[in-house]
């Protein structure tokens, strides 16, 4: 059994975040739109996931979808990037690297602006579904194309749907320091690759925007509650405990200008406490292999 139902259990890691901050606070934005499914590109149907009740299940282009991910690069890049500037926050930008090649400028102001580039893959892929050698080219192809687009060589992982049974050896191998293809904690934790350690920062599917395709939420006010409800239980919790707080984007969905108020209602919560450290995962990740002992 490989699985791992136990975690800290009853003695949680007495690591102290930065400056006496009690919670860390992780927004993910994803960067999808142009890598997502699409006939034109060989794939065997269009792209499903979007605002549409249902997709085509059919070798045809489904353009009503294709224009919807293109918003998130046109429109919702700059609605989402602008409010996070102009609060000083910097973020982790989970980033296809098919999708930044196509919108360079965009590539570029993610770095000039001091976001990090986390490697959502080549392409919004099912890493699960590749052979080993697949996903080893696949991986390698994407730090590669992300470090010419960005400036930036990733070192931090997350893939569409979860990773296969290879990923974590690969991701070892080329190199990265974190995935977080994971929803097993509420703090990062320690794998074993290759009879090394491998730092695995959880994220979130719960406190994520795209609910608002599955109709858990339907109106701004929703998300915000359950976001907030979200914040306020692990603050408390960080009084006694080292917490994260990972929060999931996505650029034509929060970006749209019905949904968009809501994550300036949550910055503007969340600023509001003192003690709280709102940051980009590398340095979470940093942070932690730092100051994390072993027991």
């Amino acid at each position: 059994m490989t699985r791992d139902f136990v975690g800290y259990g009853r003695k949680p890691p007495e690591v102290k975040w930065p400056r006496g901050a009690r919670l860390a606070v992780s927004f993910c934005i994803n960067y999808e739109e142009g890598a997502e499914k699409s006939v034109e590109e060989g794939d065997e149907y269009p792209e499903r996931f979007s605002e549409l009740p249902y997709g085509l299940n059919l070798k045809i282009r489904d353009l009503a979808v294709e224009s919807m991910y293109e918003y998130g690069s046109r429109v919702g890049f700059w609605r989402v990037l602008n409010i996070f500037n102009r609060h000083g926050i910097k973020t982790t930008f989970y980033a296809c690297a098919r999708a930044l090649e196509r919108n360079q400028e965009a590539a570029k102001e993610i770095t000039r602006t001091g976001h990090e580039v986390c490697s959502h893959g080549e392409r919004w892929d099912e890493h699960f579904l590749m052979t080993r050698e697949e996903e080893q080219r696949s991986i390698h192809a994407a730090v590669q194309s992300l470090e010419r687009t960005t400036g930036q060589r990733p070192v931090g992982w997350y893939c569409r749907y979860g990773p296969g049974i290879y990923t974590r050896d690969l991701l070892a191998e080329e190199g990265f320091l974190y995935d977080s293809d994971s929803y097993a904690d509420d703090i990062p934790y320690f794998v074993k690759v290759k009879g090394q350690d491998f730092l695995v920062l959880p994220y979130t599917l719960d406190v994520n925007d795209f609910q608002f395709y599955t109709n858990r939420f339907s109106t701004a006010d929703q998300f915000y509650q359950y976001a907030k409800d979200s914040f306020d239980y692990l603050y408390k919790e960080s009084e006694t405990t080292p917490r994260m707080f990972s929060i999931g984007l996505h650029l034509r969905i929060i970006g749209r200008p019905g949904r968009i108020g809501a994550l300036q209602k949550l910055i503007e919560y969340v600023a509001r406490f003192p003690d709280v450290w709102i940051t980009r995962r590398i340095d979470i990740a940093n942070w932690w292999i730092k100051h994390f002992k072993h027991g």
